[in-house]
């Protein structure tokens, strides 16, 4: 019974969690652009007084978050390292997906957390998370969420609707079969992608989240994130 107990009041707490994320994001400003793309970040080497990226804000589900910003020669790049924790950081954006479709940005895995699978509650940990929300009134209840992951167990290609939160579909881009240490650059187009998991035009950009964790499989992870920006292709 007290199990349980346990297990509910976590899921509860992830759920609120998501609903505060949302809340965040549908007050949403416009991130400049030069006419062919529009910059997230890449990463300057300064962070806030909570350790998140300048312009990000920090977001910690449970356990402490070890944000680090990291050079390799002239580059910048974020640094996360979770030890049996969830936290991420998110940043507010505002533009038509349609304008600016395709996402690019780099990441690279260090260490992924022990049988973590995003197709079970219980083992629902990733060493990297991109996540892209189109805030729809009510943005607690109604807004919907894609992201990309670097998951361990499932097969890459997957797409998977969240266990904690309905409307967020997840595509599988990397997993344990993918070398570690290694930088890889992504490019995803967003567009696309929304139609095929929600079957509907997307709503307008509303902000976008790093994350990591590993509370649910007790273990570590971490993982690198560098250059997110979306482009017209």
């Amino acid at each position: 019974m007290k199990k349980t107990k346990i297990k509910t009041l976590l899921c509860l707490y992830k759920a609120i969690t998501i609903a505060m994320i949302l809340l965040f994001l549908t007050f949403a400003s416009a991130v400049a652009g030069d006419g062919n793309m529009v910059m997230i970040d890449k990463f300057s080497g300064q962070k806030d007084e909570n350790g998140a990226p300048l312009g990000w804000e920090l977001e910690k589900k449970e356990g402490k978050s070890d944000i680090r910003i990291e050079r390799e020669r002239d580059n910048f790049y974020l640094h996360f390292v979770s030890q049996r924790s969830s936290f991420g950081v998110k940043k507010k954006t505002k533009f038509m997906i349609q304008d600016f479709p395709i996402i690019n940005w780099s990441w690279k895995v260090s260490k992924l957390p022990e049988g973590g699978d995003v197709r079970k509650k219980s083992t629902d940990d990733q060493a990297a998370q991109v996540y892209i929300a189109f805030p729809k009134f009510p943005a607690t209840v109604n807004t919907r969420l894609i992201g990309y992951i670097w998951d361990n167990e499932t097969p890459k290609g997957s797409t998977v609707t969240s266990k904690y939160w309905s409307k967020l579909k997840c595509i599988v881009l990397r997993n344990k079969t993918d070398k570690r240490n290694q930088w890889f650059k992504e490019q995803r187009n967003v567009y696309e992608d929304y139609k095929m998991l929600f079957g509907e035009e997307p709503p307008e950009v509303g902000g976008i989240s790093l994350y990591i964790n590993s509370q649910h499989t007790k273990s570590s992870a971490e993982s690198c994130f560098d250059d997110i920006y979306f482009t017209k292709k």
